[in-house]
């Protein structure tokens, strides 16, 4: 019995590989818009696509970042200036695409722009904290797909969404995971919307990756900022040496968990724009496989368990 299900499962996966094998034609003549092209998984996409062939639009949010990226690619690249949280600036990058695309439409989007910092617990953070966050990772992509979205429709293209494995399950505090379970629901609902117009919309969950969002240094930074404007009652409530350990946890976890190989998440991108048959969803990095995900279907109670197990408690903790 067992063998029979080893052999039913070994012919689902390699037809599965053969479906997702299958790549769209004329690469050539198909245009790509990319944000947060700057550094990261969107610069290494940018390059990436343009080797492939692909015409790709990366917008970047500094002159250096485009200039840099111009440097290393084909005259089939070309930049654009976007910061995401400019509507007036996501219509002038949405007209310039019309007018490069023509009739043929874009063929896709992929909207990698965000950012991790303000992040810290709940109670150190303000509300204004939290909206110059969701104004990037979440209003941001939202922005950026409804301003290119009748381009992608006359070219029954795709729209690639860059969630996180923190959009399933909210393992620290502050308005990241906020941000990112909002691009996962905003997500669900295009795909859905998409579907009698044949257009596919992905989402990319990747796990810890080593790029600026898991930098350690920027990430201390940003406490120790947000530790310095707190009351002198939180700082109490929390006790003078709980940010010298939550760093000594931080630098720990961080020398041993981002995963250095950016392509791994690349390489689901770059399917979810060339297959065929693209994965409705896509989750790079074997912390997300083997632990994110799955700890995000697991009860509640086994779920906070395991995420407090090894935490570290205000001085005045309760438990």
């Amino acid at each position: 019995m067992f063998l029979y299900i080893l052999c039913l499962a070994a012919l689902y996966f390699l037809y599965r590989w053969y479906r997702e094998s299958k790549t769209v034609p004329n690469k050539s003549d198909k245009y790509v818009y990319i944000t947060g092209c700057d550094s990261g998984f969107g610069n290494l996409l940018a390059r990436h696509l343009d080797k492939r062939g692909f015409c790709v639009i990366a917008a970047c949010f500094t002159e250096k970042g485009e200039e840099d990226l111009k440097k290393v690619s084909s005259e089939r690249l070309t930049t654009v200036h976007l910061d995401v949280t400019k509507p007036e600036n996501v219509r002038k990058a949405a007209d310039f695409i019309k007018n490069k695309v023509g009739a043929k439409g874009l063929w896709g989007v992929v909207n990698n722009a965000g950012v991790s910092i303000p992040s810290g617990p709940c109670d150190w953070l303000s509300i204004e904290d939290y909206k110059s966050m969701l104004d990037v990772n979440l209003h941001g992509v939202i922005a950026v797909t409804l301003s290119v979205l009748p381009l992608i429709k006359k070219a029954r293209g795709r729209v690639v969404n860059v969630a996180s494995v923190f959009g399933r399950i909210s393992p620290f505090g502050g308005p990241y995971c906020v941000s990112k379970y909002g691009v996962e629901a905003f997500n669900d609902s295009l795909r859905i919307n998409m579907v009698p117009f044949g257009v596919k919309v992905l989402c990319i969950e990747p796990g810890f990756f080593r790029t600026s969002v898991t930098d350690i240094d920027i990430i201390r930074n940003c406490a120790q900022k947000l530790w310095a404007k707190l009351p002198q009652e939180t700082k109490d409530e929390y006790g003078s040496t709980y940010l010298d350990q939550v760093e000594t946890m931080l630098k720990e976890k961080f020398m041993k968990m981002p995963d250095g190989d950016l392509m791994k998440v690349v390489s689901c991108m770059e399917h979810a724009l060339s297959a065929v048959h693209p994965r409705k969803r896509y989750s790079p990095g074997w912390d997300a496989k083997f632990f994110w995900i799955p700890l995000s279907y697991m009860p509640t109670c086994i779920a906070d368990y395991l995420l407090l197990k090894d935490a570290i408690f205000p001085e005045n903790s309760v438990i």
